[in-house]
């Protein structure tokens, strides 16, 4: 027999509460103190002699049991708050919806198999002792990690939801199914990049696993022509361009856009049957939602038209339903008041007038009749940016946002490692709010780098800096990235600190499960674009580039969206490039106008000449006409296509 050291004469409560016990019988002074019952003394022999034939039972049982849940379970620690603080991973399934909870099968469900696990680890009554670890298997925790971080269920009338679609998807589909497998990449994806042991690389083994199935089973799903319609093969597709978003990493590699195109793609096949149930028109709106950011970084025109995608009954039904992307666009056959269905019908517009600029510009000769349509472009523009005015000024209280502090300081004097950059912090309801505001902001940008391009082209070999469109342009622009900037301490939980939790009162989201008061991987999803667009102007100063730039570092370290690091990689200026390749000088900026291509490119040299000013450009321009250069260059343009632009 092993010595176990001299054995406690104590009672069993004060063992079990590991404090002194005075031995006094029958009832020991310390239980009479906590009023407690002693349950009195153990019998001396026991003292002497112990039976260890039960302990080791247990032993090699437990041995076993931890065995088999090694391959399965994880213990992970991640950031998930703006102090810097560290959350063990399964805090963030402590709280959950109710409506999540309650509808809920076991067998689908992650909440409520974690709350039966919980459950099933707790002592009973007469037990007490301390209470054992809740081993968690990976794929629940990566689970909850994932509605508490993504599934955006809005608490507001008139805003919208991000995949609310796949609750009851999810419910529904079997456990292998293409969409179980995609949903499980991401989710295992998002949860090993923010991982801050060393589990993390396992994790996100398993997630490129699944992601592989994924792709394999939507393939094969898509080639039936039964299952390619379905409800969950459009929400896989959807998912695995979800995933690349999360996991990319090196630019070469991002395939992003062919989900996106497929989505497309199977929402024109779909027609308008899929607008009769309200989860066809929730995917119906993600697809749209998306399919706008597609063509604003393509400069490609919607498919099928403005109106196709915005003349439709999935508005005014979503309206009523008013969970979801229910408040994603136009209403019915009329105007829909709803102002994020609003906000889309511009952004659309925005898409299709860009789209028409480049293919201009790309393909006309420089005649009077060319001239003409340059100048109907403008005005064009023009009018769609005074939609988007009037949009901002007649917003509902509910929809505007709030300006609650100013900062002026930069700690240690590095933009890029600030949280706040020095001006107004501004606050808003909902992040779906947030979200609406600043892709119209970046409609309005991409507007104005239209006008400008549109009045360089007409006025060359004038400079362009010296019209009345460029100086309107350059005020919008510059108020617009102020907007945006001020819009970023919200997305990435400046007001979540301890002395600023008085802000959380009414700016709460509704997300599936988790606790609200903590960082967000969808914030950071909502970001990319928007700072994509301000990190590309011409009209941003150095120090605000290097704000954005460390921002979109800290979107892909700390809140796991790695495609944040690819855009923050891209050197591109607008409208100047843009300006560049319109005037006939196109090779060294063959993709400028194509984001998604850009960072598709697994490597695109710098172009000579690229870090050159717009005043520098203009001061280096020969002074005779380039018209007749321009007549030579033509033809030859022709001949040979600008690489990775698609007319």
């Amino acid at each position: 027999m092993v010595y176990c050291g001299k054995p406690s004469r104590g009672c069993q409560m004060c063992r079990t509460r590991r404090i002194k016990c005075d031995e006094t019988k029958p009832t020991c002074n310390q239980c009479a103190k906590a009023r407690r019952i002693c349950p009195g003394y153990r019998d001396e022999f026991e003292l002497i002699f112990r039976n260890e034939t039960k302990a080791t039972e247990r032993r090699a049982q437990r041995g076993s049991r931890k065995d088999c849940a090694a391959s399965s379970t994880t213990t992970i620690t991640y950031s998930s708050s703006s102090s810097g603080q560290t959350t063990n991973g399964s805090s963030s399934s402590s709280s959950s919806s109710s409506s999540l909870t309650s509808t809920s099968s076991p067998s689908t469900d992650p909440l409520s198999s974690l709350v039966k696990a919980f459950n099933k680890s707790q002592p009973t009554a007469g037990e007490g002792g301390i209470l054992p670890a809740l081993n968690i298997p990976t794929e629940q925790l990566a689970s909850c990690h994932f509605f508490s971080n993504f599934i955006l269920i809005p608490q507001q009338g008139g805003t919208k939801g991000f995949m609310a679609y796949l609750q009851p998807l999810m419910r529904s589909e079997g456990q292998n199914g293409h969409l179980q497998h995609a949903f499980r990449a991401c989710s295992l994806a998002h949860l090993g990049n923010r991982v801050r042991s060393g589990g993390g690389g396992d994790i996100l083994d398993r997630a490129l696993s699944e992601y592989t199935k994924a792709l394999a089973a939507t393939h094969t799903a898509l080639a039936n022509p039964e299952s390619c319609r379905t409800d969950a093969s459009l929400a896989a597709v959807l998912l695995l361009g979800l995933y690349e978003n999360i996991t990319a990493k090196e630019r070469g590699m991002f395939s992003w856009g062919s989900h996106i195109e497929g989505a497309i793609s199977l929402v024109k096949s779909r027609g308008r049957r899929q607008l009769r149930t309200k989860v066809g028109r929730l995917l119906f709106l993600a697809v749209r939602t998306l399919m706008i950011v597609h063509t604003l970084t393509t400069a490609n025109a919607p498919v099928n038209g403005v109106d196709w995608w915005v003349s439709s009954d999935a508005d005014a039904d979503a309206d009523a339903d008013a969970d979801g992307e229910s408040a994603s666009g136009g209403g019915g056959s009329g105007k829909t008041t709803d102002p994020a269905a609003e906000c889309q019908r511009i952004d659309l517009k925005t898409s299709e007038l860009r789209a028409d600029a480049t293919r201009l510009m790309m393909e006309a000769p420089r005649t009077p009749e060319s001239i003409g349509l340059m100048l109907v472009l403008v005005r064009r523009a023009q009018a769609v940016d005074q939609e988007a005015v009037r949009w901002m000024r007649d917003l509902p209280e509910a929809w505007r946002f709030e300006s609650v502090a100013w900062e002026d300081s930069v700690p240690g004097g590095d933009f890029g490692k600030a949280e706040v950059f020095p001006g107004r912090v501004d606050l808003y309801r909902d992040y779906s709010i947030a979200a609406a505001w600043n892709m119209l902001r970046g409609s309005r940008l991409i507007l104005a780098s239209v006008i400008v391009r549109c009045a360089a082209w007409v006025c060359s070999p004038v400079d362009y800096r010296t019209t009345p469109e460029y100086a309107t342009a350059a005020r919008t622009c510059v108020d617009m990235i102020t907007d945006i900037i001020a819009s970023v301490p919200y997305h990435l939980g400046w007001h979540l600190r301890p002395e600023r939790r008085h802000l959380l009162q009414r700016r709460m989201s509704g997300f599936a499960c988790g606790e609200e008061d903590s960082l967000k991987g969808l914030t950071g999803y909502y970001l990319t674009w928007p700072l994509a667009i301000v990190a590309g102007q011409d009209y941003t100063t150095d120090s605000q580039r290097a704000w954005v730039h460390g921002r979109l570092t800290y979107i892909a370290d700390e809140l796991g969206v790695k495609y944040a690091r690819i855009i923050r990689q891209l050197n591109v200026r607008i409208p100047s490039m843009l300006i560049r390749r319109d005037g006939l000088m196109a090779e060294p900026y063959p993709m400028a106008h194509n984001f998604v291509k850009l960072m598709s490119a697994k490597y695109l040299p710098p172009p000579a000449g690229d870090s050159m000013s717009p005043l520098q450009q203009r001061d280096a321009a020969p002074k005779k006409p380039l018209e007749p250069t321009r007549k030579e260059l033509l033809p030859k343009l022709k001949a040979e296509p600008v690489v990775g632009h698609t007319v």
